[in-house]
């Protein structure tokens, strides 16, 4: 898990900084919105290359996702700890027991 944690930190250091010498500051500066816009384009390819069965294309695009998540998190000042302790919160019980247990809404 490190390495996200390092990305992590990585990407809330490049917050403020100068959009013109890093790809997370100039996605960070266009907003939460087009942060989230961005995920879901990466989503969308990860998704492509999953249905085609190409290994080597569907782990760079699951890279690209998971950096992306990252960066959206931290438009949203969403630490990755937090999702962390929500994924540790859901571990031991079933899905469909933890989905019906959700607030409707």
């Amino acid at each position: 898990m490190s390495i996200l944690h390092d990305l992590a930190q990585t990407i809330e250091a490049r917050k403020g900084t100068d959009p013109e010498g890093s790809w997370t500051a100039k996605l960070l500066a266009k907003g939460p919105e087009k942060c989230a816009e961005k995920f879901g384009e990466e989503a969308v390819e990860a998704i492509i290359e999953a249905v085609k069965g190409d290994q080597a294309k569907l782990t760079s695009e699951a890279a690209d996702v998971l950096y992306h998540l990252l960066v959206m998190l931290a438009a949203r000042d969403v630490a990755l700890d937090d999702v962390l302790a929500e994924l540790a919160r859901r571990q031991g019980t079933s899905g469909i027991a933890e989905k019906a247990a959700r607030p409707k809404g």
